[in-house]
């Protein structure tokens, strides 16, 4: 696995390292060794996969708060997505920007996601299939999130007018600044 920092620090964009072969290839998507040698939480408390029926779904901004923060590390295993994720921590020098990246199967790539961040996607074909791999189990008190369009954000989503939302998604609040 090749792990590079994204401009947010402590997110990382992992390259997996392929074995081809004619049958197709193998990768290795998860070594706690590895992940501990960088400083990255190694914990898997829960695995959950999200499936999105429509190009134009959106799924997040999601977070959950201390002392259930959660390190989340994401994989897209049909389709494609545009995943984004938010600092959201007070104390960093990056608090309140994103970053985005574009997952699918073909590219061979994760996205480690620190605690601390929110995140989301956004479905960029029909029948996507997304993997989660969560640091901490899923705490309904601790859940939070922010609006997909949070001028405070501004975050650029490559869709043409309103995403597909859940209506959980559609009223989390705006940030105030």
């Amino acid at each position: 696995m090749l792990f590079t920092e994204t401009r947010l620090r402590g997110a990382f964009r992992i390259r997996l390292e392929r074995i081809d072969d004619d049958r197709g290839f193998f990768a290795r998507t998860y070594c706690e060794r590895e992940f501990t040698a960088r400083g990255l939480n190694p914990r898997v408390s829960q695995s959950n996969i999200s499936f999105s029926r429509r190009k134009g779904t959106l799924r997040g901004l999601h977070y959950q708060t201390a002392p259930h923060a959660e390190a989340k590390l994401i994989c897209c295993v049909s389709g494609a997505i545009y995943d984004v994720i938010a600092d959201v921590r007070p104390e960093s020098p990056t608090f309140l920007e994103w970053v985005a990246i574009e997952l699918r199967p073909d590219a061979c790539e994760l996205l480690y996601v620190p605690e601390g961040f929110a995140h989301g996607f956004l479905a960029l074909t029909d029948d996507v299939l997304v993997h989660y791999q969560m640091s901490e189990c899923y705490h309904p008190e601790a859940a939070r999130g922010i609006r997909w369009n949070d001028p405070v954000l501004a975050i650029e989503w490559p869709t043409k007018g309103s995403p597909i939302l859940s209506p959980r998604d559609a009223a989390w609040p705006f940030l105030r600044r």
